[in-house]
Parts: structure tokens; C-alpha cells; sequence
């Protein structure tokens, strides 16, 4: 096992998933959830997130109810070894809504909200100018972003 992973037990994983369920939780609700008292579930969880395990408290937002209805995948192929430019733009371009790098062919995958095609099309433009692109344009997500799950 690496040294920076954590074991977890089952009423870990519970808190987790419900937390990912609802972040906004009340710790005596998360508690009665997972059949802890409340100041049991407190130390667990300060305890989670003192081990990194949880990282932060989000929300998630519709990109199309806030004027951001094109979603696209965007593979890019980055010459060189030098990234320092593309994380500039990816610092300074907020439509960019994650970024992985990956093996293969591509370098990265990012994944972009925009409020038009044309939008899409000006901040593919300044990731061309890096490298290679091919863009996906997103239809629908027959499965969203569920969140880590346990054993």
C-alpha cells in the first residue's frame, strides 16, 4: 500500500458518500445517517480531512442555467516538455472547467463550458496554438459525475 494512502472502514466510506451526496449536511443529520452521535461523526470526519481524504466542500452548478450550455471534450497534444504556457491558460481561462493529463496519444483531456459555438470555438483556438486539438462536443451525460465510491 503507498504510505499516502489511507485505510477506510465502512462507516468511512459511509460519511464520504453521503457527504458527496449533500456537502451541506448538518453533522447531526450525517450522524443519525450513518448511526454515529454527532460528535462521533465529527472526529471521523475531522480525521478525513486531516488525512486529505476530504479535500473540500462543493457545489455542483448546471454550466447551461448559468449561460454556459456547450459542453465540450477537448483532447490536446502538447509538443515538448515545457507546460508552463498551457497552465497559464488554463489559469486564466475560467470556460475550462477541468483538466487531466493522461496517457497516449493526447497529452490532456479538458473539459469546456461555453455560451455559444462560437464561444467553444475562440478558447479551442488559443489551446491550438499549443499543440494539436480535437474537440467533442458533449450531446447529453447518461451518467454525471457520481462522486468515489466504496468496496
Amino acid at each position: 500500500m503507498p504510505t499516502d494512502q489511507v485505510t477506510l472502514d465502512a462507516t468511512d466510506w459511509a460519511i464520504i458518500e453521503e457527504l458527496q451526496r449533500d456537502a451541506r449536511l448538518p453533522l447531526t443529520e450525517l450522524g443519525r445517517r450513518i448511526n454515529l452521535s454527532a460528535s462521533a461523526t465529527t472526529e471521523r470526519l475531522r480525521r478525513l480531512e486531516a488525512a486529505g481524504v476530504v479535500t473540500g466542500y462543493h457545489a455542483f452548478i448546471d454550466p447551461a442555467k448559468v449561460g454556459l450550455p456547450v459542453l465540450a471534450v477537448i483532447r490536446l497534444k502538447f509538443p515538448g516538455s515545457r507546460h508552463e504556457r498551457l497552465h497559464d491558460l488554463l489559469a486564466q481561462r475560467r470556460e475550462i472547467i477541468e483538466c487531466l493529463r493522461v496517457t497516449g496519444d493526447d497529452c490532456y483531456v479538458i473539459r469546456a463550458a461555453a455560451s455559444s459555438m462560437a464561444h467553444l470555438e475562440r478558447v479551442v483556438d488559443e489551446l491550438a496554438a499549443l499543440g494539436s486539438t480535437t474537440t467533442s462536443v458533449v450531446y447529453g451525460a447518461p451518467m454525471p459525475y457520481r462522486g468515489v465510491c466504496g468496496p
